[in-house]
């Protein structure tokens, strides 16, 4: 099958269209609940309870999906799923996302960010493709208008129009549109898998330039590290605290402090985002904060590495940012400390892509602690073992190697990106136009 272009939307009288809604099409309706307990009730193995992270347009993402007991599952009845149940996101900015529950899952539950709808499985797959359109997308953000918080009710849902051909029409359709996405899909799959190669050679030599540098041939000894293992037999270790010293953020502040436009005590102060967000501080990036004159808070320097200390996730804390710009009056946040060299003999570059190598943050990520927040203390910063090169021009080599390779790898990571979103738009712009007629299907 292949398809034409027709100038305006679907003739309804081509093909039997018709103009209907969901709750025309339906024989039942319904969404989950959270399970008494919350996450506590969640075990390693058992009913696959399916919460919104785990919907998508191109299915369902099972990786990192929770499991109930039968117990439990027994008592959700009422959102217990069967095969060709279609699921659709109502809550949150993942609102609108919709696929197919498949066979192959087995027995499954989804809690009450999720609505499923049951048809007659002739019209699954019709039905599936037009809820990924981008009219469907626009009537859900139309309901929602006024709304303080993204939410979409079963009233609203049973609502949504539906134009819809005859039972073979939307066969062809159907057919057509699994061979084409599948393709694209296919194509996405690729080029995702080509990015996580080029993030693991970034990684790989990261850590294999700041533990092994760039010379193949030189001699290694014991670093006597169990973590580290050999390094070059000229390379140094030293503690972070034999090298320079941490400060802290800002201290007293409330939050009518900060970001306040045109107040006559404003200074700029670095983000816990920019740190985050960065390799080497952006500058155009800072935000705005109340320090009145003789106020005592640290200021930040030139060639000061800033750590996040307190984090809401593994991912972050621990991180190291360097500011390698000179800048005046601007003051450090609270969650994080700064790092100053009382040494010639250790680059500023050199040493933050030390702290920034996975071996070294992986080793950061250990010492973090806590529940809510995960914490650093300052001695295990202070304590913290590197390996340095006894000259300072090896660590500028290194640095500038560094600099250039995974910018070279990022530029090919961000154009690879580029391609996946084309793709993605296509395969949106396709599913959209077909099944609202705009292209029509047709027998080769």
């Amino acid at each position: 099958m292949s398809i034409v272009k027709k100038e305006n939307h679907i003739d309804f009288s081509d093909n039997d269209w018709k103009s209907l809604r969901i709750k025309d099409l339906i024989t039942k309706i319904g969404s989950g609940v959270t399970p008494k307990g919350g996450g506590e009730v969640y075990v390693d193995n058992g009913v696959t309870f399916i919460r919104s992270q785990n919907v998508y347009n191109d299915g369902l993402r099972l990786d990192k999906v929770s499991f109930i007991t039968d117990e439990v599952n027994n008592r959700m009845k009422n959102s217990q799923l069967k095969p060709f149940d279609i699921l659709i996101n109502i809550t949150g900015a993942s609102i609108g996302r919709t696929c197919v529950f498949p066979i192959s899952v087995g027995k499954a539950n989804i809690n009450q960010h999720i609505i499923y709808l049951r048809i007659k499985k002739r019209k699954v797959d019709f039905l599936s493709y037009y809820l990924k359109s981008q009219f469907v997308k626009d009537y859900i953000m139309s309901v929602q208008a006024g709304s303080s918080k993204e939410a979409l009710n079963m009233g609203q849902t049973l609502n949504i129009p539906v134009s819809i051909p005859n039972p073979e029409m939307q066969t062809k359709i159907a057919s057509y549109l699994e061979v084409k996405t599948e393709a694209i899909d296919e194509k996405v799959a690729l080029l995702e898998n080509k990015i996580d190669k080029y993030k693991d050679f970034r990684k790989s030599l990261i850590n294999q330039t700041i533990t092994k540098g760039l010379i193949t041939t030189v001699k290694l000894k014991d670093s006597k590290i169990d973590w580290i293992g050999e390094i070059p037999e000229h390379w140094k270790v030293k503690r972070m605290k034999d090298i320079g010293f941490l400060y802290s953020g800002l201290s007293g502040k409330s939050a009518k402090d900060f970001n306040q436009d045109d107040k006559e005590d404003n200074k700029s102060f670095l983000t816990f985002t920019n740190i985050a967000g960065n390799t080497y501080i952006n500058t155009n990036d800072f935000g705005k904060v109340i320090i009145k004159e003789n106020e005592k808070q640290n200021k930040i320097k030139q060639n000061d590495l800033f750590f996040l200390m307190s984090s809401e996730g593994y991912e972050d804390v621990g991180k190291a940012s360097l500011l390698v710009d000179n800048v005046s009056d601007t003051y450090l946040n609270s969650f994080c400390k700064g790092f100053r060299l009382t040494t010639k003999n250790v680059v500023p570059k050199f040493l933050n892509w030390m702290l920034y190598a996975p071996i070294f943050r992986e080793r950061l990520l250990i010492q973090g602690k806590g529940f809510t927040r995960i914490n650093l203390k300052m001695e295990k910063i202070n304590d913290f073992n590197l390996i340095i090169p006894s000259t300072t021009k090896e660590q500028i080599e290194i640095a500038n190697f560094l600099d250039l390779k995974t910018t070279s790898i990022d530029n090919i990571i961000t154009n690879i990106k580029k391609q996946i979103n084309l793709l993605k738009e296509l395969r949106k712009t396709l599913i959209n136009d077909v099944v609202n007629g705009k292209l029509k299907v047709i027998e080769e």
